[in-house]
Protein backbone atom coordinates (compact mmCIF):
# COMPACT_ATOMS: atom_id res chain seq x y z
CA UNK A 1 0.00 0.00 0.00
CA UNK A 2 1.49 3.15 -0.82
CA UNK A 3 1.01 6.53 0.91
CA UNK A 4 1.33 9.85 -0.48
CA UNK A 5 1.58 13.13 1.17
CA UNK A 6 1.25 16.53 -0.78
CA UNK A 7 2.69 19.83 0.12
CA UNK A 8 4.02 23.56 -1.40
CA UNK A 9 0.51 24.59 -1.87
CA UNK A 10 -0.49 27.75 -1.17
CA UNK A 11 -1.79 31.76 -2.57
CA UNK A 12 0.23 33.16 -5.56
CA UNK A 13 -0.82 36.14 -8.00
CA UNK A 14 -1.09 35.61 -11.41
CA UNK A 15 2.05 35.07 -13.37
CA UNK A 16 3.70 33.58 -10.39
CA UNK A 17 5.21 30.33 -9.55
CA UNK A 18 4.71 27.45 -6.75
CA UNK A 19 5.71 24.36 -6.53
CA UNK A 20 4.36 21.31 -5.30
CA UNK A 21 6.00 18.05 -3.85
CA UNK A 22 4.79 14.51 -3.26
CA UNK A 23 6.65 12.35 -0.98
CA UNK A 24 5.76 8.24 -1.11
CA UNK A 25 5.92 5.41 1.39
CA UNK A 26 5.11 2.03 1.40
CA UNK A 27 5.53 -0.19 -1.30
CA UNK A 28 3.09 -1.68 -4.44
CA UNK A 29 3.83 -3.34 -7.44
CA UNK A 30 0.73 -1.50 -9.05
CA UNK A 31 2.34 1.61 -9.87
CA UNK A 32 4.71 2.54 -12.01
CA UNK A 33 3.41 6.17 -12.71
CA UNK A 34 3.14 9.36 -10.41
CA UNK A 35 0.44 12.19 -11.07
CA UNK A 36 -0.60 15.44 -10.50
CA UNK A 37 -4.54 16.02 -10.55
CA UNK A 38 -6.58 18.78 -9.77
CA UNK A 39 -10.03 19.56 -9.01
CA UNK A 40 -11.88 23.18 -9.13
CA UNK A 41 -14.89 23.71 -7.41
CA UNK A 42 -17.92 22.59 -9.89
CA UNK A 43 -15.53 20.78 -11.83
CA UNK A 44 -14.43 17.16 -12.52
CA UNK A 45 -10.83 15.98 -11.45
CA UNK A 46 -8.44 16.76 -14.40
CA UNK A 47 -5.03 15.08 -15.02
CA UNK A 48 -2.73 17.61 -14.78
CA UNK A 49 1.05 15.76 -15.22
CA UNK A 50 2.75 12.67 -15.06
CA UNK A 51 5.98 10.61 -14.49
CA UNK A 52 6.79 7.59 -15.04
CA UNK A 53 9.29 6.06 -12.33
CA UNK A 54 11.10 3.90 -14.79
CA UNK A 55 12.25 6.06 -17.67
CA UNK A 56 11.57 9.61 -16.41
CA UNK A 57 8.94 9.92 -19.78
CA UNK A 58 6.47 12.70 -19.01
CA UNK A 59 3.23 13.63 -19.61
CA UNK A 60 1.23 17.12 -19.47
CA UNK A 61 -2.34 18.82 -20.04
CA UNK A 62 -2.33 20.71 -23.13
CA UNK A 63 -3.80 23.24 -20.46
CA UNK A 64 -0.36 23.54 -18.85
CA UNK A 65 2.00 22.46 -21.34
CA UNK A 66 5.12 24.92 -21.69
CA UNK A 67 4.60 26.11 -17.85
CA UNK A 68 4.56 23.63 -15.40
CA UNK A 69 6.70 20.46 -14.95
CA UNK A 70 6.97 17.38 -13.48
CA UNK A 71 9.74 15.35 -11.95
CA UNK A 72 11.19 13.53 -9.80
CA UNK A 73 14.02 12.41 -6.92
CA UNK A 74 14.14 8.59 -6.76
CA UNK A 75 16.55 8.43 -4.00
CA UNK A 76 13.59 10.75 -1.77
CA UNK A 77 10.39 8.84 -3.65
CA UNK A 78 9.50 12.67 -4.12
CA UNK A 79 7.84 14.31 -7.15
CA UNK A 80 7.51 17.76 -7.90
CA UNK A 81 5.00 19.83 -10.16
CA UNK A 82 6.77 23.32 -10.79
CA UNK A 83 3.67 25.85 -12.09
CA UNK A 84 5.07 29.20 -13.68
CA UNK A 85 3.37 31.56 -15.18
CA UNK A 86 0.22 30.79 -13.18
CA UNK A 87 -3.48 31.70 -14.18
CA UNK A 88 -6.55 31.82 -11.75
CA UNK A 89 -7.58 29.08 -13.82
CA UNK A 90 -4.75 27.08 -12.19
CA UNK A 91 -6.42 27.34 -8.91
CA UNK A 92 -7.28 23.88 -7.67
CA UNK A 93 -7.47 21.60 -5.28
CA UNK A 94 -4.18 19.54 -6.54
CA UNK A 95 -3.83 15.88 -5.96
CA UNK A 96 -0.75 13.54 -6.01
CA UNK A 97 -1.41 9.87 -7.16
CA UNK A 98 0.16 6.90 -8.13
CA UNK A 99 -0.97 4.22 -10.83
CA UNK A 100 -0.10 2.64 -13.75
CA UNK A 101 0.13 3.82 -17.66
CA UNK A 102 1.78 3.13 -20.38
CA UNK A 103 3.51 6.34 -21.01
CA UNK A 104 0.60 8.96 -20.85
CA UNK A 105 -1.81 9.36 -18.56
CA UNK A 106 -1.35 7.91 -15.59
CA UNK A 107 -3.88 5.81 -14.36
CA UNK A 108 -4.45 6.27 -10.49
CA UNK A 109 -5.01 3.70 -7.55
CA UNK A 110 -3.63 5.82 -5.04
CA UNK A 111 -4.42 9.10 -3.66
CA UNK A 112 -2.65 11.57 -1.40
CA UNK A 113 -5.15 14.26 0.70
CA UNK A 114 -4.41 16.93 -1.67
CA UNK A 115 -3.15 20.66 -1.35
CA UNK A 116 -4.83 24.02 -2.67
CA UNK A 117 -3.48 26.23 -4.77
CA UNK A 118 -5.17 29.43 -5.25
CA UNK A 119 -4.25 31.89 -8.13
CA UNK A 120 -5.34 35.93 -7.83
Amino acid sequence: HVQLVESGGGSVQAGGSLRLSCTASGYSTSRNCMGWFRQAPGKEREAVAAIYTGGGTTYYADSVKGRFAISQDSAKNTVYLQGNSLKPEDSAMYYCAAGLGRGGYCNPNSWGQGTQVTVS
